[in-house]
């Protein structure tokens, strides 16, 4: 199970990072916050974190799109 886990999310016309209780952005596009967000989860994972990146489906509730040591990175959007 990760244990860091970064949320993107859309907020009206932006999208925005949610890692622990902090927030990030705005980013003009969802692949731009994924860009971002699968650096930042790059980064943790090198230290030995299991981390992950997870977007808000369209039914609200979230998927895993990125996790560290399973999916390529950079990532391809």
């Amino acid at each position: 199970m990760p244990q860091a886990r970064y949320f993107i999310v859309q907020q009206k016309d932006d999208w925005m990072i949610k890692f622990q209780d902090e927030e990030f952005g705005p980013y003009l596009s969802r692949n731009e916050a994924m860009l971002f967000a699968v650096d930042a989860a790059q980064k943790l994972g090198k230290k030995g974190e299991n981390s992950e990146v997870c977007i808000m489906g369209e039914n609200g509730h979230f998927r895993p799109e990125w996790t560290f040591g399973r999916d390529h990175y950079p990532p391809t959007l």
